[in-house]
């Protein structure tokens, strides 16, 4: 296994080769600090929470003598939360162990094993789809198998949390809907060209990428793996985004979804990170400029934000990028993506993105937004994806293109990826926004954002100052009793790490089975 990155001295010290005791321990700390500095998003799926120096886990087990006691356990298909083997369903989502959520995606039962029960509700709803709904041509989708050889060869103590089940569940959403083959059209992958990359990265992080095929393991970063097959994934995840831009700013296509990965959005000019390699979407953004489009917008509403589309078009002031994320004071992974980081706009003075008046509307849809992901721990339900999908559609005369970055529940992410490409195919999304009420926290969050984004969009006042004015009056009593309700149901790896969970189930069912005796 090989690390690219700039581990060298951790790398030295873990082997042993420093001579004495004092220098090693002075070694050691400056890595443990380091470390608990350069968190990952892989950290935060191991850890949702910082942890004190104690209570790192890294190398946890639930026993201090693990050979004394071993476990059969089973990993969650949806989740991938480690769970006993006597148990048929994951303790922390409930789906059954021997789920068919990648063989009928989402429609699959998560209390059922695959025989039987799913099937049949997968036909059933196959064949009124079929019945009721013309296909429309018009919606292309990129997909192609050869994504799936993306993956970690050096399995640690869990899954890694991007996967290739990820493209499987949702592909099996989408076939069991009836939507492709059907409703949407596929169209034909094909390898980025060097020329094509070098548009948005440099020399350095093409060829970092390019390395990767020669070894059968390795690591850009502590969190973003890579096989023999990953730098072609990441090619053909490249052409295909930038051949849905150009078939749909052409108007062979009306619209377009990009179901790829390796995600993008965190690989920057010269890096890749967070699971990322090549960044699809400002490649994508790059290719419907070669087509004619004059001015691009990129609206990012993945959970983390999008770090590396930012830092490759802060300069240009032909495409206008938007990051809808989580930022918890520069806490929340990558740490960047603070509400006064208006970068070149502040002299053009676009007041929103209508009056940018986009040739070309990109959405870098990560669903680790979704309720029940393990790793943005929010709220947000298919119908709110397709109601953000819908007021995108009404930019840049409808040519919108939707690439898939993050998400890591399989059922959340397949249900709101269907959700969205429902929208894509002129379906109306099933959602009310007159009884969305918001919490006392998010309105406080959006006053905070709009102080700072008003300085540079003017249009935007009228509305900061009637939600102020609101402030004081707001109806909060029902967003007091929502957000009571959801504590109350805030699922226990919120909470908890993943490991220890996993020591805190353990327990349980210790206790559960001598009360049993």
């Amino acid at each position: 296994m090989t690390r690219l990155n700039n581990g060298e001295a951790e790398n030295h010290i873990q082997n042993g080769d420093s001579e004495p005791n004092s220098n090693a321990e002075d070694a050691t700390k400056s890595a443990k600090a380091k470390r608990k500095s350069d968190i990952t998003l892989e950290d935060m799926y191991n850890t949702q929470y910082d942890l004190d120096e104690e209570d790192d886990d890294s190398d946890w087990e639930p026993f201090e003598n693990h050979h004394v006691v071993e476990i059969a356990k089973w990993f969650c298909v949806n989740c991938t939360i480690a769970n006993l083997d006597n148990f048929d369903y994951c303790n922390v989502c409930g789906e059954h162990k021997n789920s068919g959520i990648l063989k009928h995606g989402f429609f699959a039962s998560p209390i059922s094993q695959e025989e039987g029960f799913e099937t049949e509700v997968a036909e059933r709803h196959k064949d009124s789809c079929l019945q009721t709904i013309v296909p429309d041509k018009s919606t292309a989708i990129g997909f192609d198998e050869r994504m799936l050889l993306h993956e970690e060869v050096e399995m640690k103590s869990h899954p890694h949390p991007e996967r290739p089940d990820r493209l499987r569940a949702i592909a099996a959403s989408l076939a069991t809907a009836g939507i492709l083959p059907g409703r949407c059209y596929p169209i034909l992958a094909r390898e980025i060209k060097p020329e094509e990359l070098q548009m948005v990265h440099s020399s350095e992080n093409i060829e970092a990428v390019e390395l990767t095929s020669h070894i059968l393991s390795s690591y850009l970063t502590p969190d973003t793996y890579a096989n023999q097959h990953s730098a072609r994934a990441a090619r053909l995840a490249a052409g295909l985004c930038a051949d849905l831009a150009s078939a749909i700013y052409s108007g062979s296509a009306k619209n377009g979804f990009a179901l790829v990965r390796p995600p993008g959005h965190h690989a920057g000019v010269k890096h890749s990170m967070g699971f990322c390699l090549h960044n699809n979407a400002a490649i994508a953004a790059c290719a419907a400029q070669v087509a004619g489009a004059k001015k691009v917008l990129i609206v990012d509403w993945d959970v983390h934000h999008g770090n590396g589309t930012q830092e490759i078009f802060e300069k240009n002031k032909s495409v206008l990028y938007i990051s809808l994320h989580r930022h918890e004071g520069g806490k929340f992974y990558p740490g960047t993506g603070a509400a006064d980081e208006v970068l070149c706009l502040c002299s053009c003075l676009w007041c929103s993105p209508s009056e940018f008046a986009p040739d070309f509307t990109i959405i870098s849809a990560g669903f680790d937004a979704a309720r029940g992901d393990p790793l943005g721990c929010c709220d947000v339900t298919p119908a709110g994806y397709a109601q953000m999908t819908e007021m995108c559609s009404a930019l840049s005369g409808g040519k919108l293109l939707v690439i898939l970055e993050g998400g890591y529940n399989l059922r959340s992410i397949s249900s709101s990826a269907t959700a969205v490409i429902k929208v894509l195919l002129g379906e109306s999304p099933e959602c009310n926004l007159d009884c969305v009420v918001p919490t006392k926290a998010g309105l406080r969050t959006v006053l905070e954002v709009l102080k700072v984004q008003t300085k540079y969009w003017p249009a935007l006042e009228p509305n900061f100052s009637r939600l102020q004015s609101e402030w004081g009056s707001y109806a909060f009593h029902h967003a007091k009793k929502q957000k009571r309700k959801r504590r109350q149901a805030v699922p226990t790896w919120w909470k908890l790490g993943r490991k220890r969970l996993l020591y805190w189930v353990l327990c349980k069912q210790h206790r559960l089975q001598l009360k049993w005796c």
